[in-house]
């Protein structure tokens, strides 16, 4: 792998001084991706747009017309009257150099500006008030932006019912340039969507480990059950009780197999289940019953280790100390371990398939993404022109490839974190739901109650509050 990434590095930085001189030599501190998070999901999407494949240049057979994206919308010609449009988001979202990506999506910009007579102004809202302002906005029919992030939950159903939305589906088509999933599922409400996103879908969710502490303590190597497709909540849960061991002999354990058994998220998601269906409480669904009797099988045998009375950080911290094999996290926390635990080999897993599930899923809660408010004209022709400055040939080889390696030096663990994020799944909670007892819920769980007992004390609440969105 060192070698592909030397000249992998060397050919990025030729590709760089070549388009910079091209391009007035600009830099630029960052490469724009589609992340900005809401939540932890999204927080690794804003160093590599990633992208297609560049074709190869060596194919004499390749011709023009084969090269071509049959999705990609028929050049436009219009002109925008040296309209500014304003991109507003909660970080800034504007277009760096500092990669070959970035490069070409700023010489893109450049001439769009220059055919189409416009300016582009991107604008920055305090996390902590943006739902708040945009709405205001929105519902007095002056929005702060021509194409405003937002998070789903803020607006479908509510803003969605109210039609202060254009429908985009007839417009996103373009594999290349756009995340089509966004459209045709995540911001869908009664047949259309309504929301369009660049970059990649997000981040992967999976499973850290510890190899260093797996070869002391003689455990077979968790990649063997990813390569043999046995990587299950079976497999999982013996792992974790072959690391739960006494190893000084005083009576105590001391090393554990599983940082928390708080991972019902994880669990609904790789189950291909959910708590929420189209304001429906869907606890009593088949595939939810088996993650909840999941995360009732890792109480009830004391898989997982004790929590100390900490907050939500604690399963990391545990982790980070040394003496626990597995935690369940985000592939870009991979760069904090490489300083946190320098001296120890860790690796990366998908999380493991439930019973009922087809593949590996990461998940989502609170799915982001632009729109286009009603108030503004031309719709058609504003993601035309998004379509125009994300529609490039990456030097890369695959979406997220200068993070996936710059974080993981194993070739396995690059893999796994690609397959991990491939199918992103959404799972309605308390972010879409704000008033549901969520973590009495999982609490309850967690402390052993029943499954059955669980689901009858909570089904109505949950019910409700999906009620005061929907009804």
């Amino acid at each position: 792998m060192n070698t592909r990434k030397v000249l992998f590095v060397l050919c990025s930085l030729m590709l760089v001084f070549m388009m910079a001189c091209s391009n007035g030599g600009n830099d630029g501190s960052s490469t724009t991706g589609d992340g900005g998070a809401v939540n932890d999901s999204d927080a690794s999407n804003a160093s590599n747009n990633g992208g297609n494949a560049a074709p190869d240049d060596n194919s004499s057979e390749q011709t023009e017309e084969e090269s071509v994206n049959p999705n990609a919308t028929p050049e436009m010609d219009f002109d925008m009257g040296g309209r500014t449009l304003k991109l507003v988001s909660w970080y800034d979202e504007s277009i760096q150099e500092n990669s070959p990506d970035g490069i070409q999506m700023k010489a893109n910009l450049d001439a769009l500006m220059e055919k189409h007579n416009f300016k582009v102004e991107y604008v920055v809202v305090d996390y902590g008030e943006y739902k708040d302002k945009v709405t205001a906005s929105l519902m007095a029919g002056e929005p702060i932006g021509d194409i405003i992030r937002l998070a789903r939950p803020w607006m479908i159903p509510t803003l969605v019912k109210q039609d202060l939305f254009w429908p985009l589906d007839d417009y996103v088509t373009n594999d290349n340039a756009f995340v089509l999933q966004y459209t045709s599922e995540l911001s869908q409400f009664d047949g259309e969507g309504y929301g369009f996103r660049i970059g990649v879908a997000g981040a992967s969710q999976g499973v850290f480990y510890n190899r260093t502490l797996m070869n002391q303590l003689g455990i077979k190597s968790l990649q063997e059950y990813v390569d043999a497709d046995n990587w299950n909540w079976d497999t999982f849960v013996q792992v974790a009780k072959e690391a739960n061991q006494d190893t000084n002999n005083d009576g105590k354990l001391d090393t554990w197999g599983l940082a928390s058994d708080s991972i019902l998220i994880q669990a609904l998601a790789a189950n291909e289940a959910s708590m929420f269906a189209e304001g429906q409480q869907t606890l009593e669904d088949p595939k939810t019953l088996e993650a909840l009797n999941f995360i009732s099988r890792l109480a009830t045998e004391a898989v997982a280790r004790p929590t100390e009375g900490g907050d939500w950080t604690e399963p990391k911290q545990f982790f980070i100390q040394g003496n626990t094999l597995m935690f369940a996290g985000a592939d870009y926390e991979m760069d904090s371990f490489n300083t946190d635990m320098a001296d120890y080999d860790i690796g990366f897993l998908p999380f493991p398939k439930g019973p009922s599930a087809t593949g590996y899923h990461s998940f989502n809660t609170i799915p982001n993404y632009y729109t286009i408010p009603k108030a503004v004209e031309n719709p058609e022709q504003i993601v035309y022109l998004w379509e125009k400055i994300y529609d490039i040939e990456s030097v890369y080889d695959y979406p997220r490839q200068a993070d996936l390696e710059k974080w993981f030096q194993n070739e396995a663990d690059v893999q796994n974190a690609r397959t991990a994020g491939e199918s992103i799944r959404v799972i309605e909670g308390i972010d879409a739901y704000p008033s549901m007892p969520y973590y009495e819920f999982v609490g309850e769980l967690r402390e052993g109650v029943s499954v059955s007992t669980v689901i009858e004390k909570y089904k109505e609440p949950f019910q409700a509050a999906a009620n005061e969105l929907w009804q």
